[in-house]
């Protein structure tokens, strides 16, 4: 008898397993499947790779390092050839390599909340511009985009000359030398960010900005470790377990923001107690000369009471890295550009000679804006070394794409910017170095996006014309000085997966000083 209702129970559950099996991925968890538009078949959009345990592709990335995981999504898109959906820990992804899906997804009037890898950044950065949604992203970038109109950015410019002379001071009589770039143009990019949008000079806080990068690489390692373990994704589990290796990291990020707000609070104070003593009756012409902070418009929206303290470090925290690494990451891989092809270095030094002073005392915004070359080969660099490969969303309700799927609520989105800036779709021959591919000529026929490393749509990138700035002035003021010639083999390079893209191997240049 027992044997009978055994037989019966078991005959029961797996005609219920079957018949939820058309709605769920049992075997992921119970990941909520995708469908299609009007009956169509989903693998006709977008297909299913075979996961590596028969638990989908749960524990795909389960065990690989640094490398792995970066070279699992480079062999996926090549083995796919298109768009993908993965089935992994309860929720589906849908993995995102053309340009036609990249701007149905970043122009979604319901994706605009970041994806779960970005939680994982919860600790460090807590819901700042980068990984809040909602009502309070839009606040927030509302609060946040006046700080770099043009005007400001006009106004940064001399900052951005002068930090550039401080670089180059440090190779004052030395006419042959070989640099790693990892170890001296994040110090560049950082100073620069304090400087400009937090208005606070590191001359006096050198040794605390360096220990604010190393104890970042402890935080990348944390962001990583979650993303190739499942078990970790859940901010319990990883509370319980992982949590406390990290501490000691976050501790000294964060102190060091506190300081830059406090230093900052100071600074401002003093400011403006000067201004009120020394007002004059032309008021309009006093604003125009004073340089503008980012943080001086959190502090003054602090009294407004439309922020406080904790969001103003939010805030702080997020574009100091933002601000930091990701262009720094950017000019790393410029200068290796320009090792490498010393042909395309020749023809930005011609232009830089052309309109730019050797003093550089004419190299303003709009001497910059004339260096159209230079813009190019930034721009292909991006191309081929976006500092943010991946960028990822969540469907917070069910959502219906242009292409006919229909995302399950939770469903994440990943865009492999990466591989949509290698889609041979759009790009012949992908793997060159060709910033003539940004001509206008050549623009025009392009999928706008097609090329995305500032992302695009309502998120799109807030500092990306800053990004684009401060990169130029350091490559005129170099390149002025310096012929750079190879020292790395780009064939040797390991990339790794990281917050943004990261490489096992230090990039080095030779610098050779013009006589």
């Amino acid at each position: 008898m027992i044997i009978l209702w055994l037989v019966i129970g078991i005959s029961a559950l797996v005609h219920w397993l079957f018949k939820i099996n058309k709605d769920y991925h049992i075997l992921a968890f119970f990941s909520r499947r995708v469908t299609a538009k009007d009956g169509k078949l989903v693998e006709s959009i977008a297909p299913t790779p075979k996961g590596r345990t028969i638990f989908a592709n749960t524990f795909d990335l389960y065990g690989r390092d640094h490398a792995g995981v970066f070279d699992h999504s480079r062999e996926r898109a090549k083995q796919m050839g298109t768009s993908y959906i993965e089935y992994a820990m309860g929720t589906a992804i849908y993995n995102v390599i053309d340009a036609d899906s990249a701007e149905n997804v970043l122009n979604h009037p319901n994706l605009i909340t970041k994806g779960l890898v970005y939680k994982f950044l919860h600790p460090f950065l807590r819901t700042g511009l980068l990984t809040s949604t909602g009502k309070k992203w839009h606040a927030r970038r509302k609060t946040l985009t006046p700080t770099f109109h043009f005007n400001i950015l006009n106004q940064f410019q001399e900052i951005f000359k002068t930090e550039s002379f401080k670089f180059l001071q440090q190779f004052e009589g030395q006419d042959d030398i070989t640099i790693t770039l990892h170890d001296v143009i994040p110090r560049f990019t950082l100073n620069s960010i304090c400087e400009t949008a937090m208005g606070v000079k590191l001359d006096e806080m050198a040794e605390k900005g360096d220990r604010y990068r190393e104890n970042f690489s402890q935080i990348e390692e944390c962001f990583i470790r979650r993303l190739s373990n499942p078990l970790l994704w859940g901010d319990t589990v990883f509370n319980l377990f992982a949590a406390k290796d990290y501490a000691a990291a976050l501790d000294v990020v964060h102190s060091f923001s506190s300081e830059i707000i406090a230093k900052r609070r100071v600074l401002l104070k003093d400011e403006l107690d000067n201004r009120s003593a020394n007002q004059s009756a032309d008021d309009e012409i006093f604003n125009t000369k004073k340089r503008f902070a980012m943080l001086d418009t959190l502090i003054h929206a602090e009294k407004d009471g439309l922020i406080d303290h904790i969001g103003i470090c939010e805030e702080v925290d997020t574009l100091m890295f933002e601000g930091y690494d990701t262009t720094s990451i950017g000019l790393i891989f410029g200068l290796m550009n320009m090792s490498l092809n010393a042909d395309k270095q020749e023809l930005c030094f011609k232009e830089i000679q052309e309109h730019i002073d050797d003093d550089l005392s004419n190299l303003d915004v709009s001497q910059l804006n004339k260096l159209k070359y230079l813009e190019y080969f930034m721009k292909e660099t991006m191309r081929l070394f976006p500092s943010v490969p991946i960028m990822g969303r969540e469907a917070v309700q069910e959502t219906e794409l242009a292409n006919g799927l229909i995302l399950p609520k939770g469903s994440q989105i990943t865009i492999h910017v990466f591989d949509i800036h290698r889609n041979t779709k759009y790009w012949d021959s992908p793997e060159e170095f060709r910033p003539e591919r940004f001509l206008p000529e050549n623009v025009q026929n392009r999928h706008t996006y097609a090329y995305v490393p500032f992302s695009a749509g309502q998120r799109n990138c807030i500092g990306q014309k800053y990004a684009m700035q401060e990169m130029k002035t350091l490559m005129v003021a170099l390149l002025k000085q310096f012929k750079i010639l190879p020292a790395i083999d780009p064939k040797k390079i390991i990339f790794h997966t990281g917050i943004t893209l990261r490489t096992q191997n230090k990039i080095r240049v030779k610098l050779v000083r013009r006589k």
